[in-house]
């Protein structure tokens, strides 16, 4: 097991001294910025945890795949802005914003090929499984984003689609950094599968954390504007679980749906659907359910021979993830 701190370091380090090309700057600088505002880092930083629970030191073997996920989230982070017209991200201009979409989407694209060139440098005994893995992994994240744009052209979703779609465009992405680690680092296949369990549960659980931390959140620690679901009228988990349990649902899209465009307008529709949300119980049943998904990631792990370390870390890592919206 490999210390805490070595692992801190590793990540903050991997990001430090990332590299892209030079030229043409135009499409190199997006790149740059978007790693230079930082993040929680998460998907390497639980690839770099799986893979300490079966090796005592890093190397590159597991550097490069663990940045290759980092900067694979990026690029759909720069897609995701564009499609929702997000003006912030981490607190600073998101790159359609900063330069125009046309280079934000090229920028993007060159992206998601920087991720697959890092990939392609796992170690050749497993690089045939860590590529179908990313790949696989690549495809259901475009597949629950196009999910999430559909639910914006219906009035209701139902819960199971809902679950269905942030599964695909959250949580596959988190279970495969953690089954990735296992796997450059010769885990068993049970092993593999078992972390590949707890990063999606884990997902789950923080896709539902976002949705609430969205409506309910500081702007200074989220990092992007309070509302913007609302405003943005998109399917969160609190809207989906609003309509399934109010007595009037007709009443509440009548609000949430309602058009909003001075700043006066907008904080007044915030505070609308909000006070909806609240007199419904939205805010405890999300917190009930990441509670839910928390304990699911958790038993994926029983009885099969994880280091008491190791469960502790993991244990860890996933309170750190989700515990700010508890």
């Amino acid at each position: 097991m490999i210390a805490e701190e070595i692992l801190n370091a590793a990540t903050l380090s991997m990001f430090e001294n990332i590299v892209f090309q030079a030229e043409p700057a135009g499409l190199y600088d997006p790149l740059r910025y978007m790693i230079s505002i930082g993040g929680k880092r998460i998907r390497p930083s639980l690839c770099l945890l799986s893979y300490s629970l079966f090796k005592d030191e890093l190397g590159d073997e597991i550097v490069n795949p663990a940045t290759a996920l980092e900067v694979f989230h990026t690029f759909t982070l720069i897609h995701d802005d564009i499609m929702d017209r997000s003006p912030l991200r981490r607190g600073q201009q998101t790159v359609w914003k900063k330069w125009c979409e046309d280079t934000a989407i090229l920028s993007g694209d060159v992206m998601l090929i920087d991720a697959y060139k890092r990939i392609a440098k796992a170690p050749k005994a497993v690089l045939d499984k860590a590529l179908e893995l990313f790949s696989k992994t690549a495809a259901e994240v475009c597949d629950g984003q196009q999910y999430d744009m559909e639910f914006e052209q219906v009035d209701r979703v139902p819960m199971c689609d809902y679950e269905k779609m942030i599964g695909l465009k959250t949580a596959v992405l988190i279970a495969c950094s953690a089954k990735m680690g296992a796997l450059v680092a010769g885990a068993s296949e049970e092993q593999c599968e078992a972390l590949y369990r707890y990063g999606y549960e884990l997902g789950m659980a923080f896709q539902v954390a976002d949705d609430l931390l969205d409506a309910y959140g500081d702007q200074k620690v989220f990092g992007k504007p309070i509302g913007g679901d609302i405003l943005n009228e998109k399917k969160s988990w609190l809207t989906v679980r609003a309509l399934e349990k109010s007595s009037d649902p007709e009443e509440f899209l009548k609000v949430f749906t309602a058009k909003a465009s001075s700043p006066d307008e907008c904080a007044a529709k915030i505070d609308a659907v909000k006070k909806l949300y609240d007199a419904l119980g939205v805010p405890e049943d999300a917190r009930a359910e990441i509670v839910r998904y928390s304990g699911k990631a958790l038993e994926a792990l029983e009885g099969l021979g994880f280091p008491e370390s190791g469960l502790k870390a993991l244990r860890v890592f996933a309170e750190r993830l989700v515990g700010r919206a508890r």
